[in-house]
């Protein structure tokens, strides 16, 4: 019989640091996890705010994500529905980084994980619903905000492509958005309150592919902390709570993940 391998590090990684956070995570029985636009990086999906970030090559793209500005501008709406409709989101598949999060919920040591992600990338991987926060809801939904309908993206998409340029609710009549958070717009009280009940609740806090700058999420890392988790972070650039955390692994999310993660 021959022994599983060890996992390994990619080669930027630091391989004590590495070898110390596998450790960390075999050893914890209720993890939570935490994940921003890294994750979803080797999966074809930009993230929004970096170097090759949409909102950096095109800044009018962040206007859109303004609800003042969706709210009070047809012509902007008819720019979002349009960008909504030729996203790459929709086409986009879960990459290994995220299948190795479904591994540990199906290990039976995920807490919950929360995602400030839209992309719905967790929910197409398997991660069940009971154990999955979208915190800032998600593109793959659409709701109407007067009446508060919703359903799947696909179905809306399909009048935009058929000509419709602004749609309605059927509903009502009222105005569509996607279910994705805007600014402007409020986290679901509710689900902010399942993240956070998880976080403060946990074993140890896995942060994944976020900078830890928006907030509520930014402020999960110090809550964790405070009910005695250990705060492990997985990002290619670094963090405000690097110098709080028992490990930092500073690499290629898609390589690195699975390997943590393998029992």
């Amino acid at each position: 019989m021959i022994d599983n391998p060890r996992p390994s590090a990619s080669p930027s990684a630091d391989i004590d640091s590495f070898e110390a956070a596998h450790e960390m995570l075999l050893k914890a029985a209720s993890i939570c996890v935490l994940t921003g636009a890294g994750i979803s990086a080797a999966s074809g999906i930009p993230d929004f705010r970096g170097r090759e970030g949409l909102w950096t090559r095109d800044p009018t793209a962040a206007r859109l994500s303004t609800l003042a500005h969706y709210l009070g501008n047809r012509q902007a709406r008819v720019d979002a529905w349009r960008l909504r409709a030729r996203s790459v989101t929709p086409a986009a598949q879960p990459n290994p980084g995220h299948l190795a999060l479904v591994d540990l919920e199906h290990q039976g040591r995920l807490k919950m994980l929360v995602t400030q992600n839209v992309d719905g990338l967790h929910l197409l991987a398997g991660t069940s619903e009971e154990r999955l926060v979208e915190l800032h809801g998600s593109l793959r939904r659409y709701l109407c905000l007067n009446c508060g309908v919703g359903g799947p993206m696909a179905e809306v998409l399909e009048r935009v492509r058929a000509g419709e340029d602004d749609p309605s609710c059927r509903v009502c009549g009222g105005m569509l958005k996607s279910a994705a958070v805007s600014f402007g717009q409020r986290v679901p009280h509710r689900e902010l309150e399942r993240a956070e009940s998880a976080v403060g609740s946990c074993d140890l806090l896995l942060t994944v592919g976020s900078r830890l700058e928006v907030f509520p999420a930014a402020g999960l890392p110090a809550l964790a902390l405070r009910g005695g988790a250990k705060l492990l972070i997985v990002n290619q650039e670094g963090t405000r709570f690097d110098r709080l955390a028992s490990a930092v692994i500073s690499t290629d999310i898609g390589h690195a993940l699975p390997a943590l993660l393998a029992p």
